[in-house]
């Protein structure tokens, strides 16, 4: 495949594109048009495990070079894949729907991501210690953790593997990856990059196969000594246990249920702008997208108009047509889970505003409606479940104590948006949201030089900035007795 416009269907084990061992594949299906895409190797703890063996067997050569030679790898691997952000963003919107704006996008934010660690592999700093005792030493330095096993989901199958990737290239591990069944294409494209740029063989492999059996090999084998998941809380949960047996370290970045909260200082009609395309990105499949809308009720009409009419005129579409703002859902499945939660806060006297249900201007495709609902009771399934969808929520308040406590009664803590001018507003909200991320004013607060992560059941550890770096390394403390 490499510099051309083919489809890699096979997985790279120890510098080799090879086949799953027993002959499997898997359809790729293309959630706008419903037809398959391509039909990749698709394989078990078989390939896991001989992916470990190579990366293990890769590490002492690759933790042993500089880090100015890692990052000049990992700087290529940013410029290839923007070289051929065409070609790989058209695969991420057939496997995956999303428009190609935001594929184009999701790419070169992952070339910033390589771009970035490539700069932070020379900042692995140690330290000098003042020594208590005369004639001692005392220092620190930063080793890597080993091989590392990076999980990713399917709705951003290149940024949030470049996450856990790019860092743990930077800290000298290496790494196997396992990319969403569903979406592995644009991955293995993104994974010929860092082949054109010279990665040694074993240092980075792909495997697609088995979710179950790949993730058990994983857990168990000894050579793998840590694991980097995104995904969902209850996988997460199962991972953590695992990963307990050997006290092997993990990173996770899980669930998220979004407070949006509208202050009545801030501009309604601006604000509706950010709110519509902070919810619909991706059609709701986003981590950290806006989940639960909290609007002053001095505010809250000129808020829900401006909204609804945002919302009715997206433009729904296949991915690839000039124009569409809003793609297909990624799979059956996910359409029905969405209908299943509009319809439950329906039974609780929800009002829909607008959408509501499966497209009917497409004959095939998973395309649902963009939708918002008004009147839902807090008991409704879409203000407890985190709703990986394109339905928006929108409720009312009256005191920011009670506004505080509304957001933070979820067991989610990822991520949260204030609108609002006033300064004191916004400091008490800063300080009193039980989240990672909040933005003020900010739609859109994601960026590699500042740390990404979760509190409460929405994640271990944090992604980007120099923390994300310091997720792959130990630190070793040496004392040094000295001569007389």
């Amino acid at each position: 495949m490499t510099g051309t416009n083919a489809i890699e269907v096979r997985m790279l084990i120890n510098g080799e594109w090879r086949d799953a061992a027993g002959g499997g594949t898997l359809d790729v299906i293309n959630p706008a048009t419903e037809e398959t895409v391509a039909s990749v190797s698709f394989g078990g703890r078989a390939e896991a495990r001989l992916a470990l063996e190579a990366a293990s067997a890769a590490m002492p050569a690759w933790s042993k070079r500089t880090a100015w030679d890692r990052a000049k790898i990992l700087k290529r691997s940013a410029d290839l894949m923007r070289d051929r952000c065409e070609s790989i963003a058209r695969l991420l919107t057939m496997e995956q729907g999303k428009p190609l704006a935001e594929s184009r996008g999701e790419i070169n934010q992952a070339a910033d991501t390589f771009e970035w660690f490539a700069e932070e592999a020379k900042r692995a700093n140690g330290e000098v210690i003042p020594e208590s005792v005369p004639g001692r030493k005392h220092l620190t330095v930063k080793h890597p953790v080993g091989v590392v096993a990076s999980i990713s989901p399917f709705n951003f199958p290149i940024s949030l593997q470049s996450r856990k990737i790019a860092p743990a290239l930077a800290a000298g591990c290496t790494v196997v990856a396992r990319p969403a069944s569903q979406t592995p294409l644009s991955l293995l494209a993104i994974f010929h990059c860092l082949e054109d740029a010279g990665i040694p063989a074993g240092v980075a492999n792909v495997v697609v196969g088995s979710p179950r059996e790949m993730s058990a090999e994983f857990l168990e084998n000894p050579v793998c000594r840590k694991i980097s998941f995104t995904g969902s809380t209850e996988v997460g949960k199962h991972l953590m246990r695992g990963c307990a047996d050997q006290v092997k370290h993990i990173s996770l970045e899980l669930g998220g249920h979004a407070p949006f909260i509208v202050f009545p200082d801030a501009d309604p009609e601006l604000v509706s702008q950010f709110a519509v395309t902070g919810k619909f990105r991706n059609n709701g499949q986003v981590c950290i997208c806006p989940t639960r809308f909290y609007v002053h009720r001095d505010v809250q009409k000129e808020f829900t108009e401006a909204v609804v009419k945002r919302t009715r005129s997206l433009k729904l579409g296949n991915g690839l047509d000039d124009g569409v703002e809003i793609g297909p859902m990624f799979e059956s499945s996910a359409m029905q889970k969405t209908a299943e939660l509009v319809s439950d806060a329906q039974q609780r006297g929800a009002k829909v505003l607008t959408g509501g249900g499966r497209s009917d201007r497409f004959d095939r495709g998973y395309f649902f409606e963009p939708t918002v609902l008004s009147g839902l009771t807090a008991d409704a399934r879409l203000m407890e479940e985190e709703p990986f969808a394109p339905v928006m929520p929108l409720l009312d308040f009256d005191r920011l104590d009670d506004v505080i406590a509304a957001a933070n009664n979820t067991k989610y803590g990822l991520a949260a948006y204030v609108f609002t001018n006033d300064l004191t507003v916004a400091w008490r909200m800063a300080e009193g949201l039980e989240a990672g991320i909040i933005g003020i004013n900010d739609p859109v607060p994601t960026t590699v030089q500042c740390p990404f992560g979760g509190m409460k059941e929405s994640g271990l550890g944090r992604e980007l900035a120099h923390e994300g770096l310091e997720a792959y390394l130990e630190t070793k403390y040496v004392s040094m007795k000295l001569r007389d």
